[in-house]
């Protein structure tokens, strides 16, 4: 029983001994960022605050000074003075707050050089404070680049990163899917200041002019993913007929913003319009307002397609470019648009109207030669169904003709030209 209770009161001195023990804070700071590093404590007076980075002073402050110094509590600089002094340049404590029990430290345009493990070391009337932060510093994803390429001799998907720490990842993938093996080339490097540029390439999946190629990159901290994807198109078109641009987004993109844009390889870009999906508001600039429409109850289903009036060959020929947005993700479609001049006809498909044309004259000819064809066998067929009857009526005049000579010059034609004596050779036949 005496042992239980010698370890008790061991127990409860060490409890009241230690200095208190707060958790680990662990902080996240942003290259060229401030960064804020908590510390708080039970407020009191002749407060001294200092911040160690790996057991290096980098801030002190005393309420009776009421200055900043680089010192340690001996007065003497440092080992490392040159160091702590570029590192106390961009740091700083709310000191109207440290009376309050606020001691946060604020880094300024933090770097890399910054990350590590901090101590917040607080002396008052009341006793000490002790905290700890650990410090990890990025540089985040602020932009994603992707474009078609052919500096390589041969086309190819190019997605830029730049500015990342730690490296990121890079991964392709295609709308629809395709069975085909993806093989980018990847390349990571590192500036003078330990930030990532990563380049990745990509090449055209052969006979698949339509697909969606889509980059997408994540980092090792966590942090929001970032995707771009592209699509390549040529569309042809008539002066005077009007045309439809498409332009339709991938399935994971939703409530997106739309952006149209043109470029007749001359100028910059100008802009045509944009549609909000979210607020339904739908801005376009003059002199395109009179030549384009747009279906706002598409557009957040993913299909920005413009519709182009009246189009004309000097004025809308070029690279038209939609760009559906949403944070972390971007879907782009440049499609370049020939208009050819003198046409009328509704698609950019090769006509076949000389065709139907060349059916409808052989078949004008095919009539009218079988309707003169019928004429000429109809003719014919009278002509042969006239000349037997008058062969008929000429044999029967003159076989009239011949009878009446015969009945005039024969004795035997009637009964009184034989003067009542009878035929020999019925008398003989009679004998």
């Amino acid at each position: 029983m005496s042992a239980i209770h010698t370890w008790a009161c061991v127990l409860l001195w060490i409890s009241f001994a230690s200095p208190d023990k707060t958790p680990d804070v662990m902080v996240t700071c942003a290259v060229s960022v401030e960064c804020l590093l908590p510390c708080s404590f039970p407020p009191g007076s002749d407060e001294t605050v200092e911040w160690f980075r790996q057991e290096t002073i980098v801030f002190k402050f005393k309420r009776d000074e009421n200055e900043e110094s680089d010192e340690n509590e001996n007065g003497d600089k440092d080992k490392d003075s040159d160091e702590t002094e570029q590192v106390e340049r961009h740091a700083s404590v709310f000191t109207h707050l440290v009376a309050r029990g606020n001691a946060t430290l604020m880094l300024r345009k933090t770097g890399l050089t910054d990350r590590g493990t901090y101590r917040c070391h607080v002396k008052t009337s009341n006793g000490e404070h002790n905290a700890k932060v650990i410090v990890k510093v990025e540089a985040p994803i602020r932009g994603l680049s992707l474009a078609l390429s052919r500096l390589s001799g041969y086309e190819e998907m190019k997605c830029t990163v730049r500015n990342v720490y730690p490296a990121p990842r890079v991964t392709w993938a295609t709308e629809p899917p395709t069975l085909e093996d993806l093989r980018p080339i990847t390349r990571v490097l590192a500036d003078k200041h330990k930030l990532y540029t990563v380049d990745s390439r990509l090449k055209l999946l052969k006979g698949r002019p339509d697909l969606i190629y889509i980059c997408k990159v994540t980092t090792s901290y966590g942090g929001h993913a970032w995707t771009a994807s592209l699509r390549e198109r040529e569309v042809r078109g008539f002066e005077g007929r009007d045309l439809t641009i498409p332009c339709h987004a991938p399935a994971y993109l939703n409530s997106p913003f739309l952006n149209w844009t043109f470029s007749n390889g001359e100028d910059d870009r100008t802009h045509i319009l944009t549609y909000d999906s979210r607020s339904g508001d739908s801005r376009s600039n003059a002199p395109w307002d009179s030549h384009v429409e747009l279906d706002g109850f598409r557009v957040p289903f993913g299909d920005g397609s413009l519709r182009l009036m009246d189009p004309k060959h000097s004025e809308h020929e070029g690279s038209y470019t939609c760009v559906f947005s949403m944070p972390y993700n971007t879907h782009t479609e440049h499609t370049d648009v020939t208009i050819t001049a003198g046409e009328r006809s509704s698609s950019g498909s090769p006509s076949y109207w000389w065709i139907v044309g060349l059916v409808i004259a052989l078949l004008v000819l095919v009539l009218v030669g079988m309707f003169a064809y019928l004429k000429l066998k109809g003719s014919t067929t009278t002509k042969q169904r006239t000349d037997p009857e008058e062969v008929t009526e000429l044999h029967l005049v003159k076989d009239s003709t011949v009878d009446s000579h015969q009945s005039e010059s024969s004795p035997l034609t009637s009964a009184g030209g034989n003067n009542g004596q009878s035929n020999p050779q019925t008398s003989l036949q009679t004998t």
